[in-house]
């Protein structure tokens, strides 16, 4: 026989204070939808224009039934051994890089000095150098992305010396300030202050206990 059972329930300003923690677990675990991280990426995808890098895409399903092209980017974290962030594509020099940059972020120093260090290869190869970048491995930081480096000459000219590597270590710092930007995103937006703001703009709900309710 159906029967009504009445449960009061709270908003977060409402619990004491030793039960906001489980109903901030919560949120911490499951209230976080995937589209935190659009802003971060969406960031990555204009500085790498502006580098020279043409993010690779993959289809997405929408919750309509179509799909759309999302950049190649794959992170895991946080603060655990493997943990970091990694993209695919290509580059290829961009002129105007450094200005460029500096405009779009004017107090990133680290951006300045990957940008300096793509154009100081590039203009060392008479601006010839492309890069492949691929992701390997079942792992998502800088050492999983596989990059080739090769100079486009008529002649068949090799690259100067050190122009591979200091190309593969500026995009691999490129993945390791990407990944930076969702750690600190991520610390952000799981601030206690933060969560309560967000739990109550959304108005939820949570038991006496704090688990959630509804």
């Amino acid at each position: 026989m159906p029967r009504i059972i009445e449960t009061v329930v709270y908003t977060v300003d409402e619990l004491a204070d030793a039960t906001k923690e489980p109903a901030r677990a919560w949120y911490r675990e499951t209230g976080l939808h995937d589209e935190w991280t659009d802003f971060v990426c969406e960031d990555f995808r204009a500085i790498c224009r502006i580098l020279g890098v043409e993010l690779a895409t993959i289809p997405v399903k929408l919750m309509g039934g179509g799909t759309r092209d999302a950049p190649q980017i794959c992170f895991r974290g946080f603060h655990s051994q493997g943990d970091g962030a990694s993209f695919a594509g290509s580059y290829r020099y961009a002129r105007g890089a450094a200005r460029g940059i500096r405009t779009h972020a004017p107090e990133d120093k680290e951006l300045y000095r990957i940008a300096d260090e793509l154009q100081q290869a590039q203009r060392r190869n008479f601006y010839r150098l492309t890069s492949d970048i691929r992701q390997r491995g079942n792992y998502s930081h800088e050492y999983s992305m596989a990059i080739e480096v090769e100079r486009h000459s008529p002649t068949w000219q090799p690259g100067t010396d050190g122009a591979e590597d200091a190309v593969i270590e500026a995009l691999g710092d490129l993945a390791r300030w990407l990944y930076r930007q969702l750690c600190s995103e991520f610390e952000h937006l799981t601030l206690d202050e933060v969560i309560d703001a967000t739990i109550a703009a959304n108005e939820l709900t949570f038991t006496a206990e704090g688990r959630r309710f509804g």
